[in-house]
């Protein structure tokens, strides 16, 4: 199968369980999960620090436990913001976990997107963003990420209750926070030599679970501070 295909596929099947796991499961289980989904990260900077160099230092991995600790905590405290409110027949707190996740990842979806047909038309290519990292990376990536960020922002408006401007704001905070964690990711992995984090196969073509996270290492404590002003 294409890789490219492979990938979309396997990203709407995982999308479509998520959607339907965060919507409906108490807040219990959805912290367990991500306890669950912190601890196969955490294993996998483990397998990233088991093939390292002697000479390379430890510190950069010793902070990542941090990083980890405070973007994933942030994704199971977001539902306890709301309280009991209710959304329609879901819990507000389970639609705005829904909220950050959808237009974090839609960034990704939007950058992937941008990126590959800006690519094909352009001549001579895209302008990368930071090719000594991730070559695949562009400018024109970056835009598509914030244009599907705001516009999914924008499309949850009547559940968040946010106005035009804090919509469009954690739009673009979740594309560009969001890229970052995905470079950061990209930086560990090219410093010890591998192309995905995990030599594992259950995630079907997408790499390991921090090639699948890597945009949420970051953006959801941000976006956590940011959902709780008022503007």
């Amino acid at each position: 199968m294409n890789p490219i295909l492979k990938r979309t596929l396997t990203g709407l099947a995982v999308g479509a369980v998520v959607i339907c796991a965060v919507l409906l499961a108490p807040l219990i289980a959805i912290k367990t999960a991500v306890f669950v989904i912190a601890i196969f990260a955490i294993c996998e900077f483990r397998e990233l620090l088991s093939i390292k160099k002697p000479s390379m230092p430890v510190w950069p991995f010793l902070l990542c436990l941090p990083v980890l600790g405070c973007g994933l905590g942030s994704l199971a405290r977001i539902p306890d913001m709301y309280g009991d409110a209710a959304c329609g027949p879901f819990r507000l707190g389970n639609v705005m976990l829904l909220y950050v996740i959808a237009i974090v990842k839609f960034s990704d979806v939007g950058g992937f997107a941008f990126g590959l047909t800006s690519a094909k038309l352009m001549k001579g290519g895209n302008h990368k963003l930071c090719p000594t990292i991730s070559p695949n990376k562009s400018w024109e990536g970056l835009f598509g990420s914030i244009f599907a960020s705001c516009l999914v922002s924008c499309c949850f408006m009547g559940a968040t209750g946010f106005s035009v401007v804090k919509s469009l704001a954690c739009g673009v905070t979740a594309a560009l926070v969001g890229t970052a964690g995905d470079l950061v990711e990209s930086k560990f992995k090219r410093w010890v030599g591998v192309k995905d984090s995990s030599t594992m196969k259950i995630t079907n073509g997408m790499g390991g679970f921090l090639d699948m996270i890597d945009s949420l290492l970051f953006a959801p404590a941000v976006l956590y501070f940011l959902m709780g002003l008022e503007f």
